[in-house]
């Protein structure tokens, strides 16, 4: 009697069976479900996205009505705000004589391009409004009381880098409006008493605004304030981590 040696998997019978036994999810995965408060605290502990919440909350803070969103939908707009900004920068040319050509290549023939910009602006604005209205949440709930009072002169310095942004990209598009508002507002900076003509003199790179503004206005807005901003937000988490997690409204 002779036994017959069973056949060599063929590649594709393994590589289903690789994936079928569960081994692709579980080198993703390397730890099994927290069902235990131990397993749950180094979940957290050891995720880089979770890390940031603490392994136990009051049961109000899962409520929407709790913070309504409106830190974590902030830093959404950040996020779209990057990646909306990125994709219009291949196209965009910080020069007085191309500013506005390329504004307006970009809706009319650049692919998506009027969807980027219109995304982009509208995240702006949006990115403004929900951080105000954070900060006032955050006011009238009694957020800011200690130990968490550090944290909120952090947040009002990310508003104010909020509204730096907005200001800062007004001025790109290199049209009537842009120019006009970027002149009047320069000037309000230069009434500021001591050193509001100096302080204006350096936001402008000059006595008018021109190709030094346009150029140190596109700078300010691509890489000094977004680096800034990021940096403080990461210092914002942070404290929220160390001060115990969200605060509970009174």
């Amino acid at each position: 009697m002779t036994i017959e040696k069973p056949a060599k998997p063929s590649l594709e019978e393994r590589i289903y069976n690789y994936v079928m036994n569960g081994r692709v999810v579980k080198s993703i995965i390397r730890s099994g479900y927290p069902n235990t408060p131990r397993n749950q605290m180094l979940m957290v502990a050891t995720n880089v996205f979770l890390h940031l919440h603490p392994t136990r909350i009051n049961r109000t803070h899962v409520k929407i009505t709790h913070t309504f969103c409106l830190g974590g939908l902030s830093f959404f707009m950040f996020l779209g705000l990057t990646i909306t900004g990125v994709l219009l920068m291949f196209y965009y040319v910080p020069s007085v004589e191309r500013a506005y050509e390329d504004m307006q290549a970009i809706q009319s023939t650049v692919r998506f391009g009027f969807l980027m910009r219109n995304l982009h602006r509208w995240m702006a604005h949006s990115m403004v409004l929900l951080v105000f209205m954070h900060m006032m949440r955050v006011f009238y709930t009694g957020s800011y009381k200690p130990p968490r009072e550090f944290n909120w002169v952090v947040g009002v310095l990310l508003l104010v880098l909020t509204l730096l942004l907005s200001f800062t990209g007004y001025l790109l598009p290199w049209d009537e409006l842009a120019f006009w508002a970027i002149t009047v507002g320069t000037q309000m900076v230069g009434s500021a008493p001591l050193f509001g003509e100096a302080n204006r003199f350096i936001l402008i790179g000059g006595y008018e605004v021109g190709a030094n503004a346009l150029i140190r206005f596109y700078t300010l807005h691509v890489i000094g304030l977004p680096l800034i901003t990021t940096v403080f937000m990461a210092v914002h988490f942070w404290r929220i981590r160390r001060d115990g997690g969200l605060a509970k409204p009174l």
